[in-house]
């Protein structure tokens, strides 16, 4: 039995001897090589880089340059590699542009090549972390990049962005004419990505006057588009402003400033001629002022030649005098309501004064027509010692139609034909008024009868009787005295003088005495 017990603890003591060996190697296993350096089956962590620092150089302020970052597969088994995450510094932007790990699994000892566009943002050193996922045992590989980042002139401080405006401060100076101004910005995309232009703005006070017109989409690598921006001032003084574009790119917005000068000039007199304007007629005239001079003591007219001289036609819309109870008038031959002037045409434009009063004359005509400016006035002066009775102008009854001379052809004997005039009868009413009217311009009813009247004029008082002929401003005329005066008639021309019965011996007489009967009874009272 003692044997037996001996031979049982004998047992014990050698299965605890093994479970202590086994598990000392166990415990000591670990001490050999380094954590995760080794795979089931052999072989080292996996992906590492080539370089684990990587100097990028230097770039220029807007430049974007191109860093290569190398990696090797030092495991035993082929590596997959995933995700690349980019952690730039903020004066750069970063992009992985290529990616040859990606294509295939890596073998073992095999090395790939991963591309990161690098653009400068602002001047200053910079630097880049890269994490890239991979199947191998540490699961994760890391690289940094870093450089310099170079400034361009004075732009040191300043930010650039993914899209390139030029120019990059837009300056519209000084404005002294309230007028527009238009100025193009061009967007470029200096990326090797295309970018999304999602809004182009104008933030700006509401009296500064910018607005932006643009049709900007989507920019390819390399690619412009156009923008305008107008200036149309409404306030005196400085104005700012800046125009701000958004897009899907790194770095999401860039901006330009906007700035100007409205400095209007003071106001000068306004000249009687506007200055030419392209595709817009013009309206001058012959004269700048319609003078009818001094001692005016009849009625008197003046024309005056209106001329289109833009470069398209003209129309006229309103011709009226600004009074209306000094005795003018406007014709309403030639220049007239409605008539059209074609570039370097002409047109007659005839007033007429018979003064009301004594004394100056100061009234103007207003020339309303569709060109440039839209109003032409001319002042009308004159001063006049006499008054013209309205009651004593000549009326035109009838006039004679005018004969015209119309060539036609006559063949002779010797069969040549040649040119003969033949007379044909046309009315001309205006031409014949105007002859008529003017031989007895000036000449009035000083004494009227029955059968005889006396009538002054230029030459002096005549005499004229009833049924008679006598000889007025180089015509002869029959004269036949009417209840409200005298009818001259010469051929088929017949012109009414009127009398004013005001100036009748009669009227005065019986004024006179109903003054002298008033004034006796306010003395007998």
């Amino acid at each position: 039995m003692h044997s037996h017990f001996l031979k049982q603890m004998f047992f014990i003591f050698t299965l605890l001897l093994f479970s202590t060996g086994s598990f000392g190697v166990s415990a000591q296993y670990p001490g050999f090589d380094a954590p995760g350096t080794r795979v089931s089956g052999g072989g080292a962590a996996g992906l590492v880089p080539v370089e684990p620092n990587v100097d990028g150089g230097s770039i220029p302020n807007g430049a974007t340059s191109q860093v290569v970052v190398l990696f090797r597969n030092s495991g035993a088994r082929p590596v997959e590699v995933g995700k690349i995450n980019l952690y730039p510094s903020s004066n750069v932007s970063a992009s992985v542009s290529l990616n040859q790990c990606a294509g295939a699994p890596l073998t073992a000892g095999a090395e790939c090549a991963v591309a990161i566009s690098v653009k400068g943002l602002q001047a200053g050193a910079w630097r880049l972390e890269m994490l890239m996922l991979h199947s191998g045992r540490s699961r994760l590989v890391t690289a940094t990049l870093s450089g310099i980042v170079d400034s361009n002139g004075d732009s040191s401080d300043r930010l650039a962005s993914d899209i390139e405006l030029i120019p990059d401060n837009l300056d519209f100076g000084s404005l002294a004419s309230g007028q527009t101004i238009v100025e193009p910005i061009v967007l470029r995309n200096i990326t090797s990505n295309p970018i999304t232009i999602s809004d182009i703005a104008v933030n700006a006070s509401e009296g500064s006057g910018f607005t932006v017109d643009e049709q900007c989409d989507v920019l390819q690598a390399g690619q412009v588009c156009l923008a305008t921006v107008t200036w149309s001032p409404r306030q005196k003084g400085p104005s700012s402003g800046v125009l701000i574009v958004k897009h899907d790119g790194a770095t999401a917005v860039a901006s330009v400033p906007l700035s100007g000068d409205y400095a209007p000039d003071e106001a000068d007199e306004a000249n009687i001629f506007p200055e030419a304007v392209p595709g817009r007629g013009l309206l001058v005239s012959s004269q700048t002022e319609v003078d009818f001079g001094d001692a005016v003591a009849s009625a008197s007219t003046i024309s005056v030649s209106l001329v289109n001289t833009g470069d398209t036609p003209l129309s006229f819309k309103e011709i009226k005098l600004s009074g209306s109870d000094n005795g003018l008038s406007v014709s309403a031959s030639g220049c007239a309501t409605g008539l059209t002037l074609d570039p370097v045409e002409a047109c007659p434009l005839t007033i007429t004064w018979s003064p009301t009063r004594v004394g100056s004359l100061l009234d103007d005509v207003q020339i309303i027509h569709d060109g440039a400016r839209g109003v032409l006035i001319l002042p009308i002066r004159g001063e006049s010692e006499l008054v013209v009775s309205q009651d004593q102008k000549a009326i035109v009854l009838t006039s004679a139609p005018v004969t015209v001379q119309r060539p036609t052809q006559v063949i002779g004997s010797d069969g040549i034909a040649s040119q003969a005039t033949k007379p044909k009868a046309v009315v001309s009413t205006v031409s014949s008024v105007a002859n008529a009217a003017s031989a007895l311009d000036g000449f009035k009813i000083t004494s009227f009868s029955a059968r005889r009247a006396i009538v002054n004029g230029p030459s002096g008082s005549r005499l004229v009787h009833h049924g008679e002929e006598i000889i007025l401003g180089g015509l002869a005329w029959n004269v036949l005295i009417r209840k409200n005066g005298i009818e001259f008639s010469n051929g088929e021309d017949r012109i009414l003088l009127l009398f004013d019965r005001s100036l009748s011996s009669v009227n005065r007489v019986s004024a006179q005495s109903s003054n002298t009967t008033s004034a006796s009874t306010s003395s007998s009272e």
